[in-house]
């Protein structure tokens, strides 16, 4: 295991870029913190190809995992999961992606195209192994706190399997944080298992962590606070409108774009008391990620169907580790949907997952408000 608490540049960035596939899963996390002590993770999930049909997932304490086919078509791992969660999972992989354990814990999966190298597949490791996919899950399952899901990673591989509905492996990088504050990404570099601190609790796509923590160096002038008026022989010049401390901020749609978006609306969040008062500021600030469906498509000869998306911004979510809630909503209905994990006996449901739709029937949320005489 390789801890990266210092900054380097990726010097095949270039060359991973270009042999990235295209298909687009843009997601965008960030951290809040409220002054009750209560820390939000929260996240967007775009994919522009087809729907992700994304589900919750009501997993009990004890349940029974097992990491399927590897490689070779060899059962990978099996374990018992300590804690029981909440998430979504999509394509139905009946694995959450994306989520929160009964002890704060949370963690997110986020695409890595072209810089995930998985640790090599080693057939009589087979029973010690699971799928990049898995993650999020193992972690969730088995760990309370940042530093025990570091060490314990160390001990279990994860390597790429193909996606039967992608034809290839997901290339998935991991934000994890806990109630206590602590909060760090997991990436596979070279074939290694690589943590880097990640203070800002901010994290996007491509490339690699630290590239995006460098890049941030090329931002240090903005600001919340607007620029001062400048004269020049003679004549005042003033910023036409407020704003003018965040000019340069880049708007694009890409990950590192996105990246240094996000780090300048988290750091001038305003403040808020916990609880959904701060999962309210982190959905607002996540609303300047929302793609269109068209924005986000890849090439013609990517994974297409006839789905009906009315955003690439397929679901959003918030995880409150102190008040153990999570909280979403979807391109097909904006209202907030909540799972109290407190209300949940984790013990008491056996061996059996809870699973059903985030939308429902999928019919949006609309309050008619026309006054009657």
């Amino acid at each position: 295991m390789i801890l990266k608490q210092t900054l380097k540049i990726a010097a095949k960035a270039g060359v991973a870029l270009i042999a990235s596939v295209s298909l687009t899963w843009a997601c965008t996390g960030i951290m809040l913190t409220g002054s009750d002590g209560s820390i939000i993770r929260a996240r967007t999930a775009e994919w522009g190809p087809f729907d992700l049909e994304t589900k919750i997932n009501v997993i009990p304490r004890g349940y029974a995992y097992t990491a399927g086919e590897m490689p070779d078509g060899k059962q990978g791992a099996s374990w018992t999961g300590r804690f029981g969660m909440v998430g979504i999972s999509m394509l139905d992989h009946g694995a959450p992606a994306d989520g929160i354990n009964e002890a704060g814990l949370t963690a997110g999966l986020f695409y890595l195209p072209g810089f995930t190298e998985y640790q090599e597949y080693q057939p009589d490791l087979a029973d010690n192994t699971i799928p990049g996919d898995l993650l999020a899950s193992y972690v969730l399952s088995m760990f309370e706190t940042v530093e025990e899901a570091q060490a314990g990673l160390a001990d279990i591989r994860v390597v790429g399997v193909v996606d039967e509905t992608l034809g290839f492996p997901f290339p998935f990088h991991m934000l994890v944080a806990d109630r206590f504050g602590g909060r760090i990404v997991i990436e596979y570099i070279d074939g290694e298992l690589t943590i880097f601190e990640a203070p800002l609790g901010v994290i996007t796509n491509s490339p690699n962590y630290d590239w995006h923590m460098t890049n941030l160096n090329n931002y240090v002038n903005l600001s919340a606070i607007g620029l001062p008026s400048v004269e020049a022989s003679g004549v005042t010049f003033a910023p036409l409108g407020a704003g003018s401390g965040m000019i340069g901020l880049p708007g694009d749609f890409t990950p590192p774009s996105r990246f240094v978006r996000a780090v300048a609306f988290s750091q001038t969040a305003r403040d808020t008391e916990g609880g959904y008062d701060t999962v309210r500021e982190a959905f607002r600030i996540l609303d300047n990620f929302n793609i269109p469906a068209d924005a986000a498509e890849g090439a013609e000869d990517d994974v297409q169907s006839e789905d009906l998306l009315y955003s690439a911004t397929q679901v959003t979510t918030a995880s409150d580790s102190l008040n153990l809630a999570y909280y979403y909503h979807t391109m097909y209905d904006r209202t907030v949907h909540m799972v109290d994990l407190k209300q949940i006996d984790f013990d008491g449901m056996g061996n059996e997952m809870i699973v059903f739709p985030t939308s429902g029937d999928r019919e949006p949320t609309i309050v008619d408000m026309t006054p009657t005489n």
